[in-house]
């Protein structure tokens, strides 16, 4: 028996082990990859090996010492990797304007035989916030792009502060972000919650059908319904079209490049994943409840506020964390359907992944949005819980 319990066990384990090497390689270790690129800041350490050394001990306070300009000269005139020494310009020239001119005329001037020490190739070697710059990026790890990810920074000695206005405005985008996805969320919930509630209250092939007609968006490309609202709501689309026809108005509405446009296609979009989890509440709940109410004096609403919604919170904080927690991370309806003030965080993070390929901006960003994500979801799994208690 012991025996074949335990090739039973194996056989569990075998049978479960692709799924958990699918995870492993396509979820985890990206994850875990963007996760690290968002502490990760070796640009300069890796340049600057020497002058690190050196510099370990210096007081940010006093002028630069000669044995520090002499470690960074050493380690530049050592490094041969243009695209690394790129790289470390990129991260000081953040941190420090003026890096970027200062370096190339630096790296120049360290090519010839006789090159001159540093304070005479530049004066500003002398200036300490330059070398401020470079002893602040010398740590392999950094805080520097998560607290950037919600606009603050660390001041020379080392205090977190906000950023200056004009430099980030990544806080005013991922508060837009959030705002869009909570409109959604009520528009398919409001919308969604009357459609479930129409489906359990019918058998048959009208079940079947008005299912059918809620689980059609799942089955077409996401880009394709984005495309289809794209048409449909521009001036000369069909819904201005029939605006204008009836006299409603004699100017075509603005439903496109706009946050209008933005919540109706998002909302068609992602109304089965509020629809469905509120359905499968709705026919769990027993039919005679509402009869039941009406017999003892309850009008319709009544009823429906004190007996049917209590009964279907479940489903209605299930649909509603669905669809908050996809909506806040859509990129292609926004991009498409929505202006230039329409944009979401995902947007931001496409374009330091992408445009500027800054993967630890990127890294960051992603950080925030699953510590949002993982928040919701200790919500949601607390207020299951007591729901179960009482019940």
């Amino acid at each position: 028996m012991s025996g074949t319990g335990g090739k039973g066990h194996l056989s569990a384990i075998a049978l479960v082990a692709p799924l958990f090497l699918f995870i492993a390689v396509f979820f985890l270790w990206p994850l875990g990859t963007m996760m690290s690129q968002a502490v990760s800041d070796t640009a300069v350490l890796r340049i600057l090996p020497q002058t690190g050394k050196v510099a370990a001990n210096w007081d940010p306070e006093t002028p630069p010492t000669a044995e520090m300009k002499e470690a960074l000269a050493a380690d530049l005139r050592a490094a041969d990797d243009r695209q690394a020494v790129g790289d470390m310009t990129r991260r000081l020239n953040s941190a420090q304007p003026g890096f970027r001119t200062l370096m190339s005329r630096t790296t120049r001037a360290l090519r010839k035989d006789d090159a001159p020490p540093l304070s005479e190739i530049d004066e500003r070697w002398d200036d300490p916030r330059f070398w401020q710059a470079i002893t602040g990026a010398l740590s392999p790890t950094t805080d520097r792009y998560l607290l950037a990810a919600v606009d603050l920074e660390r001041d020379v000695s080392g205090n977190i502060v906000a950023m200056p206005e004009e430099a980030s405005a990544n806080r005013d985008i991922m508060i837009r972000t959030f705002w869009i996805g909570a409109l959604v969320t009520l528009a398919c919930l409001a919308i969604g919650f009357p459609y479930a509630m129409l489906i359990a209250s019918t058998e048959g092939w009208k079940r079947q059908l008005l299912l059918g007609a809620v689980l059609l968006p799942l089955w077409t490309s996401l880009l394709v319904r984005t495309a289809a609202w794209f048409i449909i709501l521009q001036d000369n689309g069909l819904i201005n079209a029939v605006i204008t026809g009836l006299g409603i108005s004699s100017e075509p509405l603005a439903l496109i490049f706009n946050r209008t446009g933005v919540v109706i296609a998002m909302t068609h979009v992602l109304l089965p994943l509020m629809v469905l989890p509120i359905y499968s509440v709705l026919i769990s709940i027993p039919g005679n409840l509402m009869p039941a109410a009406a017999s003892l004096g309850a009008n319709p609403l009544r009823a429906f506020v004190r007996v049917l919604l209590p009964l279907s919170l479940r489903g209605v904080a299930s649909g509603s964390l669905l669809v908050f927690m996809t909506a806040i991370g859509y990129y292609i309806t926004p991009a498409l359907i929505g202006g230039a003030g329409d944009q979401m965080i995902s947007s931001v993070i496409a374009f330091y992944a992408t445009g500027s390929a800054n993967w630890g901006m990127a890294g960051a960003l992603g950080i925030v949005l699953l510590v949002v994500t993982l928040l919701l979801y200790a919500v949601y799994g607390r207020l299951s819980a007591a729901e179960e208690r009482r019940s």
